[in-house]
C-alpha cells in the first residue's frame, strides 16, 4: 500500500510569495547612516519591526533613540516612547515623552507628538510643546520648526524669560 501527500502549486507558491510575508522583527537594533564614510545618524531601539509594503514602513513600537552628527561631532539627539517611519514619504512620527535636544543652540523641546519631514528637513507639532534653554523657557500648542532648529515657528504661546533687572 503507498500513501502520498500533495499541495496545490498555487499554495505552495503562495507561502512563499512577497505579500504573505508580513514583516522583520529585529530587536536591540542599532542602525548606522553615513555620507562619505562620515557617520550622520545613529539609531537604537530595542525593537524595530519592517512591515514589507510599498510604503516601506518602520515601527519601533518600545522607543527609539537617534543621534544626528555633523563631520564627526553629536549635533542633535531624539528620543520617543514610540516611532514610526515611512521610507517612501522619508517622514518620522514620535509620539510619547518626546524629547529633541540641539547641543548647537543649548535648546530642548518637548512634546507628546512630533512629525519630521526628512525630505524637506521640517518638523511640525500641533500638540503642546515646550522650548528650553538656559535663559528662556517658551510654551506653544504647536510648533513648526527645520530640524536643527535653527528657525522655528510656535502657535498660541507664552514665555518665561530671565531678564536682568539692573537694565
Amino acid at each position: 500500500m503507498l500513501f502520498s501527500c500533495s499541495n496545490p502549486d498555487a499554495i505552495v507558491q503562495a507561502m512563499g510569495s512577497d505579500d504573505t510575508l508580513s514583516g522583520i522583527i529585529a530587536d536591540s537594533v542599532v542602525f548606522y547612516r553615513s555620507d562619505s564614510g562620515q557617520i550622520n545618524l545613529e539609531l537604537h531601539t530595542p525593537r524595530m519591526v519592517r512591515f514589507e509594503t510599498e510604503d516601506d514602513i518602520m515601527e519601533f513600537p518600545l522607543g527609539f533613540d537617534v543621534y544626528m552628527y555633523d563631520k564627526g561631532e553629536k549635533t542633535t539627539e531624539l528620543h520617543a516612547d514610540y516611532g514610526k517611519h515611512y521610507g517612501k514619504m522619508q517622514l518620522i512620527e514620535a509620539y510619547g515623552n518626546v524629547i529633541v535636544q540641539n547641543f548647537g543652540s543649548n535648546e530642548t523641546m518637548y512634546s507628546e507628538k512630533f512629525f519630521w519631514y526628512q525630505a524637506t528637513k521640517m518638523i511640525h507639532t500641533r500638540s503642546h510643546v515646550k522650548i528650553v534653554t538656559p535663559d528662556k523657557q517658551i510654551e506653544a500648542d504647536s510648533l513648526v520648526a527645520t530640524e536643527d532648529f535653527s528657525e522655528y515657528t510656535m502657535y498660541s504661546g507664552s514665555a518665561l524669560l530671565d531678564v536682568d533687572e539692573e537694565e
